[in-house]
């Protein structure tokens, strides 16, 4: 076997203790909380940033989803929000604006559901004006439908 391989073993009869460490000043009790409570702000989660009531988590925004989802298609028994047909919806100072779309260009309440949306969404406190835009592209698909809505339809 070469030398580079071989165990040495080396036996010790005593080994120098470490030296103990010493505090130089005498700290007083508020002292050492202040230095720990200094220590643990960097460890401590931030704070969540405000949330701007008018954009998604905001309060003013759910309140207007909520509304959505209170609306019915008349032929399929499923909330228009969570059947895709609602593509976006954004508020600025009051003014509500939700585009969205329907099942088919054909659908039986093409004239009549644009304006169900204006008004109920018109009607959530915080929201001044609403206005709908009808749009055709991209067109609707059973994709756009959210799980909940498939599993009421049995799609699940």
């Amino acid at each position: 076997m070469s030398e580079d391989r071989m165990i040495k073993v080396e036996e010790v009869a005593s080994v120098e203790a470490p030296p103990k460490a010493r505090v130089a000043d005498v700290e007083t009790a508020p002292e050492k909380l202040e230095r720990k409570r200094d220590y643990l702000e960097g460890f401590l989660a931030a704070k969540p940033a405000a949330v701007d009531p008018h954009n998604v988590g905001g309060d003013l925004y759910e309140a207007v989803v909520n509304a959505l989802k209170d609306i019915y298609d008349p032929e399929i028994p499923v909330n228009i929000y969570d059947l895709g047909l609602i593509y976006n919806v954004e508020i600025d100072e009051g003014h509500a604006v939700v585009t969205m779309t329907l099942t088919t260009p054909h659908c039986p309440v093409a004239e009549s559901m644009p304006a169900e949306v204006e008004l109920r969404v018109g009607a959530v406190p915080g929201v001044g004006d609403a206005e709908v835009n009808l749009v055709w592209d991209p067109p609707w698909s059973p994709d756009n439908m959210s799980d909940e809505a498939r599993l009421e339809l049995g799609m699940l």
